[in-house]
């Protein structure tokens, strides 16, 4: 790794809240300007959309293109018809949507440790529960796939008429707090998502629906882990750099030995942030101006910009995350203005965007660009409801 240190006094250059904010702007495609012209542009430049609660993903998408109304046809479109961006598990045992580019690289950096342990886990609770031994699931696995690769797409449900031996049942914890039964399906097809041989499909409902069918996962090259990882950071990086080391992990998930490993691979360049040394990409070590105009933003609830830096000081402050983020915590709904956090918003039953912004004198400076922002987001939802997965309190509040 190298550094970009001042040439004048030897310093590490540093980079303020308001530039990051600017990058944030910039390539995040939140500035008005900068704004994409299709969900493939949008999972380019973040790298991973989150995937957790689905309506996240059009949502996501519509605050970042030009056109809002082309955010639920064209991502459908991008993920059920042209296969260009796929829904599947990524860091952290979160399900994400990828550019299908990155299926092999998400799988090799940060998928085949998950995987490893979510099989031997199975193997281990069903060898408990005195279910049928690891030869038995290999060979309902083998049917399952089977099963699915005919279907092209297939429920749970269905591919358990397929293979009934799916439908087998074992205590898992058994005498624990937590005991519970749980279906050979429904653990082996988690499994088999971590290990990237199945990938979510079209679900049943809307858009907002949670039910869901799996599909085949795209064929992809076998990646070594090492230089999956450090293709990862680097696209990472362009996208969210300058991040410290503690940000690196907690996205990543990864041992801090890989992290490190990964920096020195891409010849990260170290820089000084207000939390102390981070990293930029070789590339990227010259400054960035803020765009010329200002610009508001309503995110939804785990937007992957507001989750994406494990330290958040320079982008929302310490006062508002008990309003804004849940026990465990995941990140409702956002207003953003010039790259800072100042509020939160909500859809009433009515179909109404509401939103609050304790700070009086950012309220008046930014009232007028998040209404417009509002409106936009109620255009385009049109009779749609939503309400997000993980609920806040300021979530709550605004809807009550």
């Amino acid at each position: 790794m190298g550094d970009g240190r001042d040439g004048r006094d030897g310093r590490l250059r540093h980079v303020d809240a308001a530039e990051r904010r600017a990058r944030l702007a910039l390539r995040h495609r939140l500035a008005v300007g900068e704004r994409a012209a299709s969900p493939e542009e949008v999972a380019a430049a973040l790298v991973a959309l989150h995937g957790t609660d689905p309506a996240t993903v059009y949502l996501a998408v519509a605050a970042r293109l030009a056109d809002a109304a082309k955010a639920v046809p064209e991502t459908e479109r991008a993920l059920y018809e042209d296969r260009t961006l796929v829904r599947m598990h990524g860091m952290r045992h979160t399900v994400f949507v990828f550019p299908t580019e990155l299926t092999a690289v998400v799988h090799a950096s940060t998928g085949l440790t998950v995987a490893a342990r979510e099989r031997a886990s199975l193997v281990k609770a069903m060898a408990k529960a005195g279910a049928p031994d690891a030869a038995w699931l290999a060979e309902v696995e083998e049917s399952t796939l089977a099963a699915l690769a005919r279907r092209g797409q297939a429920t749970a449900a269905e591919l358990t008429a397929d293979e009934p031996r799916l439908r087998e049942q074992f205590v898992y914890a058994a005498g624990k707090s937590y005991e519970g039964v749980h279906t050979v399906s429904s653990r082996l097809l988690r499994v088999l998502g971590v290990e990237g041989k199945v990938v979510r499909g079209r679900p049943l409902g809307s858009w907002t629906s949670s039910q869901f069918r799996w599909a085949p996962a795209p064929e992809h090259p076998e990646l070594e882990p090492a230089r999956a990882q450090a293709d990862l950071l680097r696209r990472w990086l362009h996208a969210c750099g300058p991040a410290t080391e503690a940000d690196l992990k907690w996205w990543t998930g990864w041992r801090v030995t890989e992290v490190r490993r990964a920096l020195s691979a891409i010849g990260a360049r170290e820089v000084s942030v207000d939390e102390g040394t981070a990293y930029v990409t070789a590339e990227d070590t010259d400054p960035v101006a803020s765009p010329t105009d200002p610009w508001a933003a309503l995110l939804p609830s785990l937007d992957p910009t507001a989750m994406a830096w494990q330290q958040r000081d320079w982008y929302l402050s310490p006062d508002l995350r008990p309003h804004l983020y849940d026990r465990s915590g995941n990140v409702g709904p956002t207003v953003w203005w010039n790259g800072r956090v100042i509020g939160g918003w909500a859809q009433r039953a009515d179909g109404e965007i509401v939103w609050r912004i304790p700070e009086e004198g950012v309220r008046r400076e930014a009232e007028a660009a998040v209404a417009a922002e509002a409106e936009r987001l109620r255009g385009w939802m049109g009779t749609t409801r939503v309400t997000p997965r993980f609920r806040t309190p300021l979530e709550r509040e605004l809807t009550a």
